[in-house]
């Protein structure tokens, strides 16, 4: 198991103001695989996601990732797991506006040692021809797909994508969904992806739905629909 969680739990405030946010979450997730959390607002899965990062620190319980537990790192520790292992994808692009695309994804490039091939990655988005404007010169899908390749260029294993298709449009997102389908499979990226979106589902190998701040059901999919076929994104 590549990521395997136990009894994570995580609370803000203290006293009677005291809110448990993750209450025991257990689970565990393949290597190569995507796997979509779902759950109402205020159930827990950005916060289960943002633990995983490394962004949040949980109260108690064990992070494995790939045989560490991360809730055990020290902080120098903790920040070379986010620059080595993971990627981030948000729903909001958070590019740097005065930077133009390839300048985005240069930032996180000089991060690692083994990065990916940035022509490579541009082509593959569809991004080739954007590579000199800046955030504010293209489209909502087309600044996704920037912070994806942003997020990508660093070669990472786990890549942590909250609300990834919040604030597109269905068609946008639809390309998103493809994007990540093709990444997971081109470059056997274990793809973990938050959503409130159902439809999204249909396209992963696992889905986990939590409730409350606990995992309700966890279903392995056997019959994926591809992103592509979608309905009702």
């Amino acid at each position: 198991m590549y990521l395997e969680i136990k009894d994570l739990k995580k609370s803000y405030g203290e006293g009677s103001s005291r809110t448990e946010v993750l209450r025991g979450v257990r689970t565990g997730i393949e290597e190569g695989t995507i796997c979509a959390i779902l759950g109402p607002s205020g159930s827990g899965k950005s916060t289960l996601l943002n633990c995983i990062g490394g962004l949040e620190t949980a109260d108690s319980g064990e992070i494995f990732v790939d045989g560490t537990d991360i809730c055990r790192l020290k902080p120098g520790e903790l920040s070379a797991y986010r620059r080595e292992k993971l990627g981030f994808i948000f729903q909001f692009y958070n590019l740097v506006p005065n930077l133009t695309v390839e300048e985005n994804i240069q930032v996180c490039q000089y991060l690692t040692g083994t990065p990916l091939s940035i022509d490579e990655l541009l082509d593959t988005l569809g991004l080739r021809e954007h590579r000199k404007k800046f955030p504010s010169q293209i489209s909502g899908g087309q600044q996704q797909r920037a912070a994806i390749a942003r997020a990508l260029i660093k070669n990472p294993r786990l890549l942590l994508c909250d609300e990834p298709t919040g604030a597109l449009d269905s068609v946008a997102s639809r390309e998103i969904l493809i994007l990540l389908e093709e990444i997971n499979r081109k470059y056997g990226t274990t793809v973990l992806m938050v959503t409130h979106n159902n439809a999204i589902r249909q396209m992963a190998h696992k889905v986990i739905l939590i409730r409350d701040g606990r995992i309700v059901e966890e279903v392995e999919n056997r019959e994926r629909i591809p992103a592509r076929e979608l309905e009702e994104l």
